[in-house]
């Protein structure tokens, strides 16, 4: 016969007073009296035949068994919340959550929206924006574009577009190393990277220099801090052409050299593995990567 499991109230209990060793804020956090939590974490201590705190007068504090069992119940947690999360994702047809880029929104995504909605009126998309990676897990967000490799363990990627690319730099940094008139030039330089410390790597590939030196410098996993820290000139920074447009003509950057076009260097449309499948998610994705989103949008 299948074992008689614990009360499932007193693994919360366990695993709240555990994580703050308070039963008082574990009883805040549940909304229970110290009493009730103090009564749940005996019956769990009955129930498995062995004590997981040890109480003193300051406190609690847990037992080697207590450490054992608390990782596994922590992962019970997770994956029970996680299966609740796909089946209610799966559920609501409703809402596509996108997390992309404040750049990839504005520029790309925002003014193709209305092919998608004709296409698909019977799902809203929900657009929020943030540079960091997403956590699937928790975030709520069903799939997200970034810019990068595309290379995301446990996940899908598809290229959705590849843009131009500029070397850039502030005025005062420029003027004290010269004016670059080739991409060997740049080596020299010092850099400021893309989180992956991949993007100058790739543009000198692409410019026929296979022989540059370890990249050295910051790095930011956020494009908008990247161009913060070219301007105050912590260096040259290689971004989307179209991002710093504007600083460029008012002088406040200068271009070093010709724009280029890195394929694999790219916005990449990223899920879940366990998810890709959802039919809201593969409607998205048959579209951003189709013909109708990549057409020049009305009034463009």
């Amino acid at each position: 016969m299948e074992q008689r499991l614990p009360p499932l109230n007193a693994l919360k209990a366990f695993e709240s007073a555990a994580r703050h060793l308070s039963v008082k804020l574990a009883a805040e956090e549940l909304c229970v009296t110290p009493g009730a939590v103090s009564q749940m974490l005996k019956t769990l201590e009955a129930h498995l035949g062995t004590k997981l705190f040890e109480r003193v007068p300051r406190g609690i504090y847990l037992t080697d068994a207590g450490r054992d069992y608390l990782p596994s119940i922590r992962n019970a947690f997770r994956q029970i919340a996680e299966a609740s999360r796909r089946v209610a994702a799966s559920n609501d047809i409703g809402t596509l959550t996108v997390s992309v880029t404040p750049f990839f929104a504005s520029a790309w995504l925002v003014p193709r929206m209305a092919s998608f909605q004709r296409a698909h009126p019977e799902i809203d998309l929900q657009i929020v924006t943030s540079n960091v990676l997403v956590d699937f897990s928790r975030n709520g967000v069903d799939v997200a574009v970034r810019h990068g490799l595309g290379r995301y363990p446990g996940l899908r990627s598809d290229r959705v577009v590849t843009v131009e690319m500029v070397a850039i730099a502030a005025p005062p940094l420029a003027e004290r190393l010269g004016r670059p008139t080739s991409a060997a030039d740049l080596a020299r330089w010092p850099l400021v990277h893309d989180a992956e410390r991949k993007g100058w790597s790739l543009w000198f590939q692409a410019n026929g220099i296979t022989e540059v030196r370890a990249p050295r410098g910051p790095s930011f996993d956020d494009s908008g801090l990247l161009l913060k820290a070219v301007l105050a000139g912590q260096g040259a920074g290689l971004l989307p052409a179209a991002m710093v447009a504007s600083e460029i003509a008012t002088g406040e950057l200068i271009q070093l050299l010709d724009t280029a076009q890195i394929e694999e260097f790219a916005y990449y449309l990223v899920c879940p593995d366990n998810r890709q499948a959802l039919p809201k998610i593969v409607a998205f994705r048959e579209w951003i990567l189709g013909p109708a989103a990549h057409a020049v949008p009305a009034g463009a």
